[in-house]
């Protein structure tokens, strides 16, 4: 594959961050997992190369999505979007319901044997953890989606890895959904 391919398949990935829910028919859902903890909910969804992640916690509901798709998505409710290309940190603040949302974004393009490394690696993390996960082929060879979710008491962690043996592109997010002392007041019936 040339790198004008790679590239090309490469900057079709985008986030977007919205403030509201999303409904799975607009999406072709492989996996789903539910964490409930603490008060919060994440459900985690994986698409072929990509995800959703919903988090709701009291009057919050925040949805992370990364996909190459760019037609077909919702207008309405985007507090933000940008390509995934290269490396990014975000941050944004739902101030009315005290959560913050923050991911980091990392993306290569791999030659053949570091991905089949790679692809080898994430399986057996995958294996090791029961990360939720769905692998298939595309016209290069073998893709993988793994969603790793971590609980914690005020906040959740999942990390999400796409592995796309088209141009050797591995898309890596680590995505946090913080409660604030704000939330706990929201939840408590104070107000800051």
């Amino acid at each position: 594959m040339n790198t004008q391919t790679k590239q090309n398949n490469l900057q079709s990935y985008q986030t977007i961050l919205y403030g509201r829910a999303l409904h799975p028919e607009l999406f072709q859902l492989r996996a789903r997992r539910v964490v409930a903890h603490n008060g919060y909910e994440l459900e985690a969804w994986i698409t072929p190369g990509g995800h959703v992640l919903r988090f709701e916690d009291g009057s919050v509901c925040a949805t992370e999505l990364v996909t190459d798709q760019d037609k077909n998505l919702p207008a309405t409710g985007v507090v933000a979007a940008f390509l995934c290309a290269g490396e990014r940190d975000f941050e944004h603040t739902f101030p009315r319901g005290g959560v913050t949302y923050m991911t980091t974004i990392q993306t290569e393009t791999l030659s053949e044997n570091l991905y089949a490394g790679t692809y080898d690696e994430m399986l057996e993390f995958v294996r090791e953890t029961g990360a939720l996960a769905h692998a298939w082929n595309d016209a290069i060879g073998r893709c993988l989606s793994v969603i790793d979710i971590e609980r914690h008491n005020d906040q959740v962690h999942a990390n999400a890895y796409h592995l796309l043996a088209a141009g050797g592109v591995v898309i890596r997010t680590q995505t946090i959904f913080e409660r604030t002392r704000t939330a706990a007041a929201v939840r408590n019936g104070v107000r800051s």
